[in-house]
């Protein structure tokens, strides 16, 4: 599987305010570069965090995008270890498939609501979602191609586990600040052996710029 981490932060690092709530850090050309990669991957996945604080839909608003799968779009996906999503998020609607990754901490009921919802559930982890045997599940179900598009617990999460290829990362022209506010990896942080990355494109956008990052470990 190809993981591919897409990410809007502020100049400051921020993805968001200290309230969590969702602010506005990139414009009309990048909506339509994540638009592509969505299209482009087989699955989309955000933390339960970010489904509690923005509601997503996660689908391709470009329908054009898909071709002649314009009624099949990527998948969605929430890492969810205590199966918290909401039976009435709009991640689980019927635009597309959904996955719900728990793990056997989650409580049965939550995890019968979510399946009568018409969730599929894929339980990895006693306590926490065991990630790689959770996507390597994805991977089972045809998911080749994994779009991860926040928050930073599940991105940091990913970066430990050495899961992530790619990480694209626009950074826009605005200041959050916060100490609590969310950032891109947060987590409990890396503070020996660190991920390393190379640079493959740097590009401007939107009044920002777009970077872009081989996260295999290759030099």
């Amino acid at each position: 599987m190809h993981v591919v981490v897409n990410a809007a932060m502020s100049a400051d690092g921020k993805l968001s305010s200290r309230r969590r709530e969702q602010i506005r850090i990139s414009g009309a050309d990048d909506f339509d570069r994540v638009d592509r990669l969505r299209a482009e991957s087989d699955a989309v996945v955000v933390g339960v965090g970010t489904v509690l604080a923005d509601d997503p839909s996660l689908t391709v608003d470009e329908t054009d995008l898909l071709g002649d799968d314009a009624a099949n779009g990527p998948a969605r996906v929430v890492a969810d270890s205590r199966a918290r999503t909401p039976a009435d998020a709009r991640i689980l609607d019927d635009a597309a498939t959904t996955y719900v990754l728990v793990s056997e901490a989650a409580p049965a009921d939550r995890i019968e609501t979510l399946s009568d919802r018409g969730a599929t559930v894929i339980t990895a982890g006693e306590t926490q979602t065991d990630l790689t045997e959770a996507l390597d599940a994805l991977e089972a179900a045809d998911v080749e191609r994994l779009m991860v598009e926040g928050g930073g617990e599940l991105i940091y999460s990913l970066f430990a586990d050495d899961l992530v290829d790619e990480l694209s990362v626009f950074v826009g022209p605005t200041v959050i600040g916060g100490r609590d506010a969310p950032t891109l990896a947060d987590g409990d942080g890396f503070v020996e052996q660190f991920p390393s990355l190379r640079l493959a494109d740097v590009e401007r956008l939107d009044g920002g710029v777009l970077l872009r990052w081989d996260a295999t470990g290759e030099q």
